[in-house]
């Protein structure tokens, strides 16, 4: 993995580096860079401390920092922070996390 990042998202936000958008197709044909879809597969690189519950305690992600997430297409915030790409969302807009 990486470097840290200089940031630390809040409560139930996590920190996402994507993954390399495909550049070809499984024929084998390339890609140029405008029909290259928006990936929506990533490493979480940062993540909160969890929702803050009424009860005063944390709730606890379902992710961890490493973990590989499928997230919506267009969701979160995209940042850029020490020469990186990364989106930060809220969990519940992970849709998955891959289990190798």
């Amino acid at each position: 993995m990486a470097k840290s990042l200089g940031l630390r998202p809040l409560d139930d936000r996590v920190a996402i580096e994507p993954l390399d958008a495909e550049t070809t197709t499984a024929g084998g044909i390339v890609l140029p860079d405008a029909a290259q879809e928006k990936p929506q597969r990533g490493r979480v690189v940062a993540a909160g401390p969890g929702t803050l519950l009424e009860n005063g305690e944390r709730g606890e992600l379902s992710v961890a920092v490493g973990d590989e997430v499928i997230f919506g297409k267009y969701g979160g915030s995209d940042i850029e922070i020490d020469g990186r790409d990364v989106k930060i969302l809220r969990e519940s807009e992970i849709l998955a996390k891959v289990v190798q």
